[in-house]
């Protein structure tokens, strides 16, 4: 446990905020304007199915279960539905409570950029600049704030009834509205267990806990289930503290209760109705204590929710023992025992005449796995380290103590690289020097490309000169974090405002280019060169929209030079090579087949060709934009002379 009580340390002189100057008036409320917004049934409906008059009454219980009881805390409290919501209407309010889906107002876009990388982008359900303070309910601090840039994402749906490890002295469980916890000792929680190589010490048996609902989805099957956070990186600035844990299947950290920004993650799914009144107590204290960063907004920005920090660096070392690997071919020859077994009782189920279900089916041609090699299993889980340390299981441990300050995880999911940047000088990553050292290689014009790769890397700045840079170093130096969860960069403990903290700068930067290199490849493509005699065939590709969204076709336009052909099909008389056109395109992309017009016969019966101009059409039907690769080959020839087989690719953006 020493990793948590480290934790809860750190935290405590943040957690000295107080509730803004709020007490209970004489009628025991607080003057406060509260907005609900609901919409969530009081059950749990993924994979189940429910009628929707079942549903609509539950929401509306919900609804009037939360307006009551806000209704007795505060002033002012207004409930509405999600649907009916907008953004505008919290500006009239002290703090909104999301306990349902707001309408989207940017919808979720899968696509590719011009290099065939998946691109994903969440349903937006706020505007960017959103700043009032709210709190969001369960998985609510994932569907309605994610888009934006909260840490409080969906770690786990897993999060039951219980409350633990949480900040004693943080606000909300002080006042205005008196709280009192009747905590007891139960069993540490079995999941966090799984998760021991996190810690710095083995996990008692049992923990302390308090109960902030009656009943969670372990004990009422069909219950709304709570929202855990992912911890790491969760605490990096002034913009975000860690509030509580409790009983879910994750890390004993995982955050229950939290908060970034103007954004308070309320994880516990109950409604008023089935809360303690301990649990109901410190809810309300909550709408208290978030109100006072109404306006503030958040500084950092979380975009990648499997952003790797340094903590991953211990589940790394872990899974390079034998441990976790013998584990894991237990379990291959746990499945395979299993499945043989079902396979007898499948057999015999059949010779006797009885009827197979789905599952026995598929048991009936069941093939036992071979459990993966040692090194099978390091080159999956330990890919970079493994092309290092091969299976040295004894290297691996120093490997990564000596090469912490030098990880890199800005990139991809759950990924660490060892920035060979930072190496080179010996400069921790997170050390403000590295920022230092860069800008004074820029002015003396020392390691010049090592330098800007270092500032690309770990800021959020594009300065031009470095007298530039090293204004804005000198000015703001002192005032610098790092943080891994926002990007593995440097920002300024300070507004959002300031230079250096723009998190989608640069996102922005990177959309520009991306578009205008989209734009420059696309003319290019679009464009049909005029053929000489050197170079006898001119090829373009472009995209034409039909009339339905995601369909049209890739039309590939040829101009010859006059005397020359290129071959269609070619006779088994001949030795001409053919005109090919291959494709390639992405998941959600389907290519339909070739449309070509007539070629003339050419020579042997079987052989044709093509001449001066002509056009190929591909059907293409898009569930998303992406790129379509093209690559046409042909051979081009006149009465005098071949041409060397030549190829070329083109790249269509399709929508």
């Amino acid at each position: 446990m020493k990793r948590i009580l480290i934790l809860i340390s750190i935290l405590l002189p943040m957690a000295a905020c107080t509730d803004g100057g709020h007490r209970l008036n004489g009628d025991g409320k607080v003057d406060l304007k509260v907005l609900y917004v609901g919409g969530q049934p009081d059950f749990e409906t993924m994979g189940a199915r429910y009628r929707a008059d079942t549903i609509e009454a539950s929401v509306i219980a919900r609804m009037a279960s939360f307006e009551a009881f806000l209704n007795e805390k505060f002033t002012a409290v207004k409930a509405v539905r999600g649907d009916d919501y907008t953004p505008e209407m919290s500006n009239d309010y002290d703090v909104t409570i999301f306990d349902g889906r707001p309408p989207v107002i940017e919808p979720a876009r899968q696509g590719y950029d011009s290099k065939g990388n998946s691109l994903y982008k969440r349903a937006r359900l706020l505007p960017y600049d959103f700043d009032r303070a709210c709190i969001t309910i369960a998985s609510m601090g994932e569907v309605v704030t994610r888009a934006i840039g909260t840490k409080n994402d969906w770690y786990c749906l897993c999060l039951d009834e219980h409350a633990h490890h949480w900040v004693a002295e943080h606000p909300i469980f002080h006042g205005p509205f008196p709280v009192e916890l009747p905590t007891e000792m139960r069993p540490t929680p079995e999941d966090a267990k799984h998760y021991t190589y996190f810690y710095d010490a083995p996990l008692p048996d049992s923990t302390l806990m308090w109960q902030v609902q009656r009943n969670g989805y372990s004990e009422k099957r069909d219950a709304l289930i709570g929202m855990v956070a992912r911890p790491w990186g969760y605490v990096e600035a002034h913009d975000s503290e860690y509030i509580s844990s409790g009983v879910c299947a994750k890390t004993i950290d995982a955050v229950a209760i939290g908060r970034h920004g103007n954004f308070f993650h309320w994880g516990f799914a109950a409604s008023p109705a089935d809360m303690t009144e301990a649990g109901k107590q410190v809810f309300a204290n909550a709408v208290v204590y978030i109100s006072q960063f109404n306006g503030k907004g958040i500084l950092v920005r979380k975009d990648n929710d499997r952003i790797s920090t340094r903590e991953y660096i211990k589940e790394e070392k872990y899974l390079a023992t034998m441990e976790p690997y013998e584990e894991r071919v237990g379990w291959t020859l746990e499945a395979n025992e299993e499945g043989l077994a079902k396979q007898q009782e499948a057999r015999t189920k059949q010779r006797k005449g009885g009827k197979l279900t789905s599952e026995e089916q598929y048991y009936l041609n069941f093939k036992p796995q071979t459990p993966m090699t040692l090194e099978e299993y390091l080159q999956r889980y330990e890919t970079e380290a493994f092309e290092v340390l091969g299976t040295d299981l004894e290297k691996y441990p120093a490997y990564y103590d000596e090469n912490t300050p030098y990880f890199y995880g800005g990139d991809g999911s759950y990924t660490l690289v060892i920035d060979e940047d930072c190496k080179a000088w010996g400069i921790d990553n997170h050390d403000v020097r590295l920022l230092d050292k860069a800008i004074g290689c820029l002015e003396k014009g020392d390691e010049v490309e090592r330098a800007q790769r270092v500032l690309d890397r770990y800021t959020l700045c594009s300065f031009g000169t470095p007298k530039a840079w090293r204004n804005w170093y000198n000015k703001y130096h002192k005032k610098m974090f790092f943080t891994e969860s926002g990007g593995w960069v440097f920002m300024i403990d300070g507004p959002a405002t300031l230079p250096g903290n723009d998190f989608y700068a640069k996102k922005r930067a990177r959309q520009e280019a991306e578009e205008t290199a989209v734009a420059a490849m696309t003319a290019e493509q679009e464009t049909l060169g005029v053929p000489t005699y050197e170079n006898p065939v001119c090829v373009a590709a472009k995209w034409v929209q039909g009339p339905d969204k995601g369909k049209g076709q890739i039309e590939l336009s040829f101009a010859l030079y006059k005397g020359f052909h290129v071959y269609r099909t070619v006779s088994d008389k001949d030795p001409y090579i053919v005109m090919t056109v291959e494709n390639s395109a992405p998941y959600g992309i389907r290519v339909g087949e070739l449309i070509a017009p007539p070629a003339r016969p050419f020579g042997n019966p079987g052989t044709t060709v093509y001449e001066d101009s002509f056009l190929l059409t591909i059907p293409v039907t898009a569930q998303a934009e992406g790129p379509v690769t093209c690559t046409v080959g042909w051979q081009a020839c006149d009465d005098k002379i071949c041409i060397p087989p030549q190829t070329k690719t083109f790249t269509v953006m399709v929508k």
